[in-house]
């Protein structure tokens, strides 16, 4: 079995890198992808899906160093569901409404054109290793 998600969108705040207690580095991003559209009445309409993003190894240390809030950048990776519910991690607002996030490992990152910048600036980078707890090849298909 195989799963894979492809995200485009822009980054809601700077990346956070941290060390694993082993060393390895990990990067926190947030990344929104919106759609507008209008509808039968002429109104127009409009969604926001906010996911939130790990990269690890080499990748977290290059998007840690040249990903800044408003960035576009595309992301392909898995998701990864909430181990309570199996799905995306639940929380309640400070304003008592309910919020969820979906989070995805990262497999490549591609910095695009941020706010005027233009095409592709970056390269995709891939991760050297899986992240803690995947078994080498884990992530591979067999065919």
């Amino acid at each position: 079995m195989y799963q894979k998600i492809i995200i485009m969108g822009n980054l809601g705040r700077d990346p956070e890198m941290r060390y694993t207690p082993q060393g390895k580095p990990v990067t926190n991003f947030s990344v929104a992808t919106s759609r507008k559209w209008t509808n039968a009445d002429g109104t127009p309409g409009e969604e926001t899906i906010w996911f939130r993003v790990s990269a690890w190894g080499r990748m977290a240390e290059v998007c840690n160093e040249y990903l800044s809030k408003g960035r576009q950048v595309f992301v392909e990776g898995r998701l990864r569901p909430d181990p309570e519910t199996g799905g995306p991690r639940l929380w309640t607002r400070q304003d008592g409404t309910p919020g969820a996030s979906f989070e995805i490992t990262a497999r490549t990152v591609k910095f695009l054109g941020g706010r005027g910048e233009g095409v592709a600036v970056e390269p995709g980078v891939t991760p050297e290793e899986p992240p803690p707890g995947v078994e080498e090849g884990e992530e591979e298909l067999p065919f």
